[in-house]
């Protein structure tokens, strides 16, 4: 399929590069950093190779949303959406962008957001999970109660929001003891972003801001097939539900989030998911530099789903959700 449009798609700046340095072994960190510090020549060249006109570009992770004095998470914010934002202007026909955000401080990531739209054409914000703030011993999610103001910014601007996974930190890792294969993309990335999403639409959040529209990766991090069970466990037993949230866990997830086929690129899945949560709300993406552009494109394309659904999917979507 010609014209696919991608956007889980990862970038690092100097500052932000060894973040990623642990997610790959030996020499594959030399590909990997290479990787990330390109935009506009390999990764061009294989969107061409491989039908996708447009990215949408982020930063790696965790980068903004670990570190934990403020100021700094606020400088290398502007600093990567200042790069970021150069970048796309060489190229608008090819790439747009994601902000990143120091939501250790609300309101500034609320003005940091309002500064990369409007001044810089940004298109909505990727965020690396929970953030960590120095002067706090609690993990920040974004369900807790101050946060309210940063999501009436992001509603006000009609922009989508991006839940990126990282690892859970040590402390909150014991159940991963002894099994650090676990870690990362093979389970703990997906377990770690499942809640914090289950955290949201449990919170009342899209009650008041019913427009909002949150995406996940990696065909919606385990959460499409697990849906019927979180909303109608011991359905014999008559008892309201224990969250805030008006409605069924399963409407905030099929009105208020989409999911994309980052790093996962099963035919039997992505069917899975469009039964559960349908056509109109999956995305492709690749998960570039950390996925092959190529294993990512040559499955999609040739994926045994309808043409309709590969064009919504690979292009239409993706341009009604960011009006491209």
């Amino acid at each position: 399929m010609q014209g696919k449009i991608a956007l889980e798609e990862h970038f690092a700046i100097p500052e932000t590069l060894m973040d990623s340095a642990g997610f790959v072994p030996g020499d594959y960190w030399t590909e990997l950093q290479r990787r990330l510090l390109d935009i506009q020549d390999t990764r061009l060249r294989l969107m061409d190779q491989h039908g996708i006109d447009m990215m949408i570009l982020s930063l790696n992770a965790p980068a903004v949303q670990a570190i934990p004095d403020t100021g700094r998470a606020l400088e290398i914010s502007r600093r990567a959406n200042d790069a970021l934002a150069e970048e796309c202007a060489k190229r608008p026909d090819r790439f747009r962008a994601f902000a990143a955000l120091p939501l250790q401080d609300p309101e500034a990531a609320s003005r940091e957001l309002e500064r990369c739209v409007k001044d810089l054409g940004f298109v909505g914000a990727l965020v690396n999970g929970f953030s960590q703030r120095s002067d706090t011993s609690d993990l920040l999610y974004y369900d807790l109660p101050q946060y309210r103001s940063f999501w009436a910014t992001l509603a006000a601007l009609n922009m989508p929001f991006y839940l990126h996974p990282r690892n859970p930190l040590p402390q909150d890792s014991r159940i991963y003891e002894g099994h650090p294969w676990l870690m990362g993309p093979t389970w703990a990335f997906a377990q770690e972003t499942a809640v914090h999403a289950l955290r949201l639409m449990g919170s009342g959040l899209f009650d008041e801001h019913p427009g909002l529209q949150i995406i996940l990766g990696h065909m919606g991090e385990g959460l499409p097939y697990m849906m019927w069970r979180i909303d109608n466990r011991n359905a014999w037993v008559k008892v309201p539900p224990k969250y805030p949230a008006k409605r069924r866990i399963a409407d905030y997830f099929n009105e208020n989030f989409y999911i994309t086929t980052s790093g996962n690129f099963r035919t039997q899945t992505l069917i899975d998911a469009m039964l559960e949560i349908g056509s109109d709300r999956i995305l492709f993406s690749t998960d570039w530099p950390f996925e092959n552009i190529d294993h990512a494109a040559d499955w999609f394309d040739s994926a045994t789903i309808s043409e309709a659904d590969r064009v919504k999917i690979g292009r239409t979507n993706a341009k009604a959700l960011f009006k491209l």
